[in-house]
Formats: structure tokens, C-alpha cells, sequence
């Protein structure tokens, strides 16, 4: 029977693209995959191969919910790590490759257990709580965002963040630059979407010359509960705008974009460094470790992004950093060609192969 890795992760799609990426590669290796995560992770996984099977673990966290669910936590996760025991004793793992988030907590602390091959790729430039606790004890430690800020005596090897299938298939895209035609602009804020660009961004858009808002094609994501405030926002400037809490075509949209304004989490920076776009990053400030900061960091200092911390933003601060790119073709062309020059386009295939170091086979 093949070998056999379970890729555990959940939480948001941060967490999840890169899973899945690997899910995809390991595959076509010949192995087989399983994916365990929660309830809530499950939401995120509809992209994974059919031939992926996903096993629902309990777990919680303690950043969730009143009293009586946060004195819950240890009991669901118990119960998540015996099911996970149990599971692996049916069909025994040759790796766990952990992803972060509470879902990944039962498997990686099953296979601790069990003493099996084990490892964690960290997305981030500061690893999330999870994989801190668990960096010690695994074999091998990948670091998607190089430098990575690592608990002390943990040693740690670049693979870059994996992208998915779809994001790979549009490595390097032609950029046609800014100009007196219809531009694209995507404004994302991640798997969760961002309040503060649903309140920022459309009025941003509407202090532009007219010049540009003439030409100004508009994809947004945002959450539920302020799509009608948003696309209100567009139709009273007259500009074209598509608004969704979740857009599930983004490589394609982020080829076609001229701009791209978002938060900076790590599958972001990877996506806009294999594709090539120059973007505006409003990192999340309440970000363990004030790790969307660090994220952004290889992007900025290439001149690939202009970053606005949000205590510094308003409509006016990146309507001006908006008009600075979309007026300047040669220089958003520049900014497409650095965001490029960072990008780890074998990423998946390094992180694949240590899988493969660690199980040992």
C-alpha cells in the first residue's frame, strides 16, 4: 500500500492553501493523503483533491466563545487526540505535517505520542501558538516566510509558502501596466475578510481623478454583513464593482489586476510573489506576534508593495498610494517584476521533499 501522510491544519485558509498545495503534490508522488481538521477547518478544504480524505477531529481554542466553552477546550481536545490515536492505529501515518491552527493540535500531539515521523511548516514570519509549542518536538520545522523568528534551539529550513495548483498555473503572468483602459483592482482581506478595508477602501476609490475611476474595475471581498454598505458605497460613485464575502477564482482575478490591496497574510505574499502584482498591504495589527508585518517585509524591501500600517490609514492616505501606481505605469511594471524576484516558485517541491526526508522511507 502506499505511504501514507496526514496533513493537519484548519482554522483559516491560511492555514489551509498551503495544505493544500502539498495535499496535490504528494499525490502525484504516489502517496496517499489524509486531511484532518475540524468543523470549521472542513470549510476551507473543498478545494482539495477528491482522491483526499478528510477526517474531522474535535478541537477548540481558548480565543473562542464565553467561560463554559473555554473550559470545554481541554476536553474536546482529548477527544480529538484519541480519535486521532485510533486513527493512526488503523492506518499508520509515515508523516504528520502540521500547519498551525487548534485543528492541528490532536494529530501532531497523536503522532508525538506515537513517536511517528513529524513535522510543521510554519506559513508565517512569527510562528502561531500552536506550532511554538510543538516546534521542539518534531523533526523537521519549514519555514514558509524566511527570516522566521524561532523559539530558541528550534532550527528551521526555508521552503518558501507552497501555492496552490491554480496560483501556480498562473506563475509570472504578463502584467499589462496601468493605463487609459479598463484596469482591474482587487481588494482582498483575506479567508476572513477585513472590516477596516470594506470601510476604507470604496472611498479611497471615490477621491481618485476621474480619469481613473472612468477606467476602474473593482473586486472586493467583504463580509456579509457590510456587502450592502459597500456596494452601496460604489453605485453612488457610478464605478464598477463586484462585491463578495469570498471569491473563489482570486489567481485568476489577481492575474488580471493591475493593483491588488490587501492584508498580509503569508498565502497573500506568496500568491503576489508567484504571480507578480504589485500590491498595497494593510498588515492585521492584532496578528500573534505582529506577524502580518513580517510577512510583508521581503515584498516591501524588494519595492514589489507599498506598506500602510493601518494606524496610518485612512481614505486619504491610500487613495494618494493608490493614484502613486495607477498613474505610473513603468513603475507599477517595476513593482509587478521585484514582486517576482522574491518568489519561491518551488516551494511545494521543497516542502514535499522534506516530507519525504522525515518519513524516512
Amino acid at each position: 500500500m502506499p505511504p501514507l501522510v496526514v496533513i493537519a491544519a484548519g482554522g483559516t485558509g491560511g492555514h489551509m492553501f498551503p495544505a493544500q498545495a502539498l495535499a496535490e503534490e504528494m499525490l502525484t508522488r504516489g502517496w496517499r493523503v489524509k486531511l484532518s481538521t475540524d468543523d470549521r477547518g472542513a470549510r476551507y478544504a473543498g478545494g482539495f483533491p477528491d482522491e483526499v480524505e478528510i477526517e474531522i477531529v474535535p478541537s477548540a481554542t481558548p480565543q473562542r466563545g464565553g467561560l463554559g466553552a473555554k473550559l470545554g477546550v481541554p476536553f474536546k481536545l482529548t477527544s480529538g487526540v484519541m480519535r486521532a490515536l485510533s486513527g493512526f492505529r488503523r492506518d499508520r501515518p509515515a508523516v504528520v505535517a502540521g500547519f498551525g491552527g487548534y485543528p492541528s493540535i490532536p494529530a501532531l500531539a497523536a503522532a508525538t505520542m506515537m513517536k511517528l515521523p513529524r513535522m510543521i511548516h510554519e506559513q508565517n514570519g512569527v510562528p502561531g501558538r500552536v506550532n511554538e509549542i510543538f516546534a521542539s518536538r518534531v523533526d523537521a520545522f519549514a519555514c514558509g516566510t524566511w527570516p522566521t523568528k524561532l523559539p530558541e534551539g528550534v532550527e528551521g529550513q526555508h521552503t518558501g509558502n507552497p501555492v496552490r495548483a491554480a496560483v501556480a498555473a498562473r506563475a509570472a503572468s504578463p502584467y499589462i501596466p496601468p493605463g487609459d483602459y479598463p484596469v482591474t483592482l482587487l481588494a482582498i482581506g483575506g479567508s476572513q475578510g477585513a472590516r477596516v478595508l470594506a470601510d476604507c477602501v470604496p472611498d479611497a476609490l471615490a477621491r481618485l481623478p476621474e480619469a481613473i475611476r472612468a477606467n476602474l474595475r473593482v473586486f472586493q471581498q467583504a463580509r456579509p454583513e457590510d456587502h450592502d454598505r459597500v456596494a452601496a458605497a460604489y453605485a453612488a460613485t457610478g464605478m464598477d464593482a463586484e462585491i463578495r464575502p469570498f471569491f473563489d477564482d482570486v489567481p485568476t482575478l489577481m492575474a488580471e489586476a493591475q493593483l491588488v490591496i490587501a492584508r498580509a497574510g503569508a498565502s497573500t505574499i506568496a500568491d503576489l510573489s508567484i504571480i507578480g502584482r504589485p500590491a498595497i498591504l494593510i498588515p492585521y495589527p492584532h496578528a500573534a506576534g505582529d506577524h502580518q508585518a513580517a510577512n510583508a517585509r521581503g515584498l516591501v524591501e524588494a519595492g514589489a508593495a507599498i506598506l500602510l500600517p493601518e494606524r496610518k490609514l485612512d481614505a486619504t492616505s491610500l487613495a494618494a498610494q493608490a493614484e502613486l501606481i495607477l498613474t505610473n505605469p513603468d513603475g507599477a511594471r517595476q513593482m509587478a517584476r521585484a514582486a517576482m524576484s522574491v518568489a519561491v516558485p518551488d516551494a511545494t517541491t521543497r516542502l514535499a521533499d522534506l516530507v519525504t526526508d522525515v518519513s524516512d522511507l
